[in-house]
């Protein structure tokens, strides 16, 4: 296995897949903090530290940070989920180092400059704005808040406009002091590198960040109901979920076959009823969102006003009939769908270098391709009949939707087939 792994003396990981015969590598940190871990009042401060980080240090402005790395035509970026927090580069392979300063700098020496701080407020505000146009996102915030409501869960990873236009320059910078330590972060990487040399670079710039022990995030509680929001739309959007699954759940591979056997691809269930047969909807698909300690499975579907109720009993009815499994076929189809996407991944250098991240987080350990191959595997029609009434029969659903003005989901009828 090309996969290393390394811890400095202050608790920080190291991580390497070395790919042979490429020339560029992808390196970046992912830090252990997100939504999740924010008290109501900072709801949303995650995602803007994420923003401010590459506005300015004590060594450089914003404009260095991005001119140095395009200089030599690599690129830098970052992301906050509910759980993680990355930033990452993309470079040619003798640029590790700059992009290892680059990351190194602005994770320990941002300054927060206010004046960048009121411009970028501005535009992550205009961020929640778009998402706010945007129904086909804005209807997976209130799935969201309503299958986890009154929680970090639930909240919305961008925040509200309100409370972005609260959080001060002291409060980014105590929020980074308390989550970003060594032990809450792993350097990544992925191409050519060469792991023993990325060690070294981490001792270089990170042996300065404190070891604070990790912390933990409030468990999730699922609620479920419902959710509905009138809005100036053409179509309905809405998501249908359950409970689901944290990732190292036994049935977390169970419930990923499933999901792609019910709404993965054209050849799944509810495309071909929903889209193929009956022509009500362009958009149809099911997913499975895991946690470190839980998970949620849903469908999404966007589809005319008159169509949604039909639309909705459709989805209910193909929920439930997977109680009583899905057939040999289905299942071998996607496994192997899965295990193509897997192998598809392996020829990516961020993807690669983002998988070792985010299994070192979750796992605390590289997962083998092949142990990943052989849970697949493992899995039998039994275990996808048993996830799927797990998944269907033991908690209320959670519908969310957006709708024309006067639209109304009636979330009893779709409830009533899980009763």
């Amino acid at each position: 296995m090309s996969v290393e792994v390394s811890t400095l003396a202050n608790g920080m990981r190291v991580v390497t897949d070395r790919i042979e015969g490429v020339e560029s590598a992808a390196v970046g940190v992912w830090v252990d903090v997100g939504a999740r871990d924010e008290p109501a009042e900072l709801n949303g401060i995650s995602h803007l530290l994420e923003h401010m980080a590459f506005k300015g240090t004590e060594r450089r402005d914003a404009q260095a940070i991005a001119q140095e790395i395009e200089d030599v035509g690599g690129h830098v970026n970052a992301y906050t989920s509910r759980e993680h927090t990355a930033y990452y580069a993309r470079i040619l392979k003798d640029d590790v180092p700059l992009a290892v300063d680059i990351l190194a700098d602005i994770l320990q020496n941002s300054t927060f400059c206010a004046e960048e701080l009121e411009r970028e407020r501005w535009v992550v505000m205009q961020e929640i704005a778009q998402v706010y146009d945007t129904p086909d996102d804005l209807v997976f915030d209130l799935f969201q808040e309503c299958a986890f409501p009154d929680q970090p869960m639930g909240r919305s990873i961008l925040g509200t406009p309100e409370k972005v236009d609260s959080f001060s320059r002291d409060a980014l910078s105590d929020f980074m002091g308390q989550f970003y330590s060594a032990d809450s972060m792993v350097l990544a990487a992925s191409g050519a590198v060469e792991h023993d040399a990325l060690v070294g670079l981490a001792d270089e710039h990170f042996a300065g960040l404190r070891h604070a022990n990790m912390h933990s995030a409030e468990p999730v509680a699922y609620g479920g109901g419902a959710r509905e929001q009138a809005d100036d739309v053409e179509q309905v959007h809405m998501v249908v979920g359950f409970d689901g699954v944290g990732y190292e759940d036994p049935d977390y591979y169970a419930v990923q076959l499933l999901s792609n056997a019910l709404g993965g691809g054209m050849s799944s269930r509810l495309f071909q009823e929903i889209r193929e047969k009956r022509g009500l909807a362009y958009s149809i698909y099911s997913f499975g969102s895991s946690f470190i300690d839980g998970g949620l499975f849903g469908v999404y579907a966007g589809c005319a006003d008159e169509d949604s109720n039909e639309v909705g009993e459709v989805i209910a009815h193909e929920l439930k009939r997977a109680t009583d499994g899905i057939s040999d076929a289905e299942l071998e189809r996607a496994r192997t769908q899965l295990k193509a996407g897997l192998l598809m991944s392996r020829e990516s250098t961020s993807s690669r270098c983002e998988t070792v991240a985010r299994q070192m987080l979750v796992f605390g350990r590289p997962v083998p391709q092949n142990e990943i191959v052989a849970k697949l595997d493992a899995v039998d029609g039994d275990q996808i009949t048993s996830s799927a009434e797990r998944l269907f029969h033991t908690c209320q659903p959670t519908v969310a939707s957006i709708g024309p003005a006067g639209y109304q989901q009636h979330y009893e009828r779709i409830a009533g087939h899980f009763a």
